[in-house]
């Protein structure tokens, strides 16, 4: 198991038995304190998804906490399931993808489902994500559309700017 999903996994193992946030551990590799990114945690049970969130740009001083925060949000605070049990923990598969900084997107043609992710953004502050490469979205619209949805947003009448981003995918 390689250190990202450790940390995932000790993070979100911690929380659901104790209610803890662990401190980072030592012995991680340099970057995971020095790097600063944007970080989604993913949560399967089998093939199903059991909770995902993240952010896509830094809000920690690392990516370290970043991995911790989003992984406890994602196995407690996703509004989509109710919050993991104790239970399902032997079960779970976990997928810690980090993000590279999103970048205005000038023609959607360049973009690519399978290695870009987007982002839709309003004026307003909607805004929907969506990462790259998942079961079943196959298109560049396909993913506009759904993170539109996710972001309350109507393509046909809101005005919104696209951004793209890849993500190192560490499973």
């Amino acid at each position: 198991m390689n250190k990202y999903i450790e940390l995932a996994k000790q993070a979100i193992e911690e929380y659901v038995k104790s209610g803890k946030v662990i401190l980072v551990p030592t012995g991680l590799p340099q970057e995971f304190h020095s790097r600063q990114a944007g970080v989604f945690v993913t949560i399967r049970k089998g093939r199903e998804l059991r909770g995902c969130i993240g952010t896509y740009l830094s809000t920690k001083e690392n990516i370290a906490k970043e991995i911790i925060d989003n992984a406890i949000s994602a196995c407690s605070r996703d509004n989509r399931f109710y919050p993991i049990g104790k239970e399902e923990l032997p079960g779970l598969n976990y997928e810690v993808s980090i993000l590279s900084k999103p970048s205005p997107v000038k023609n959607i043609k360049t973009l690519d489902a399978g290695k870009n992710g987007i982002i839709v953004k309003c004026d307003d502050g909607r805004c929907g994500l969506l990462l790259p490469d998942l079961p079943g979205v196959d298109t560049v619209d396909q993913q506009i559309f759904i993170a539109c949805q996710k972001g309350g947003i109507n393509p046909a009448a809101d005005g919104y700017e696209l951004y793209s981003f890849t993500v190192e995918k560490h499973s």
